[in-house]
């Protein structure tokens, strides 16, 4: 057996989770580790382009679940009557269910103007952030604990919220807390909205 095969059990026990919060007491010191494990992302140039916003106001979580159920039925208008019907079944937040939630950010101008590494990819700073967002989330998951990121907003009115400065993204809201469980089989697969690739449909060699 690897020695590193807690980490392949903790990548693939991972889940985005929705239903699952108990709301139950996070220890500042497990608090800690999940986001030094964050903090601890490679960056391009050594940016280190985010910041970790930690939301724990009911106000403000309760004005940010009112939102996300807004752009929930705005993208549900879109959808044809099946695809409707699958979307109702589920749920995509657990914005007033978690613990506490973390809203992660980018600010392009971190480590500039030179950020070196970044002059052909102007996105590598913001795939950096998505580097410590992965970094919590496995961390999470560890330590026994869910996370999930809810993408039913717009970047105006969460920076507006939350007061962010001018030039700053809210790349993620992420919901954490314990956990009742974390399920074997993904949300969106168990209620049939679609279903994994096998890695074999993903691969090739030396060109597409």
């Amino acid at each position: 057996m690897s020695e590193f095969a807690g980490l392949y059990e903790t990548i693939h026990a991972r889940r985005d989770v929705r239903g699952q919060f108990t709301g139950g007491d996070l220890p500042d010191d497990v608090l800690l580790r999940v986001l030094e494990a964050a903090h601890a992302a490679p960056s391009v140039g050594l940016s280190q382009p985010w910041d970790f916003v930690l939301v724990r106001d009911d106000t403000l979580r309760k004005a940010f679940y009112e939102h996300v159920q807004t752009e929930r039925d705005t993208f549900a208008a879109t959808l044809d009557a099946e695809a409707a019907e699958r979307f109702s079944r589920i749920k995509i937040d657990g914005v007033l269910e978690s613990t506490l939630s973390v809203v992660v950010t980018y600010d392009a101008a971190r480590g500039g103007p030179a950020v070196l590494g970044r002059h052909a990819i102007a996105d590598a700073g913001l795939y950096s952030t998505c580097l410590a967002i992965q970094n919590l989330w496995l961390a999470a998951t560890a330590e026994g604990l869910g996370v999930g990121w809810v993408s039913f907003y717009r970047e105006p009115f969460l920076s507006g919220l939350l007061g962010l400065p001018d030039g700053l993204r809210p790349v993620a809201w992420l919901c954490l807390g314990p956990v009742t469980h974390l399920e074997a089989v993904p949300d969106l697969e168990r209620h049939g909205w679609r279903r994994r690739r096998p890695l074999a449909e993903a691969l090739h060699t030396d060109g597409w």
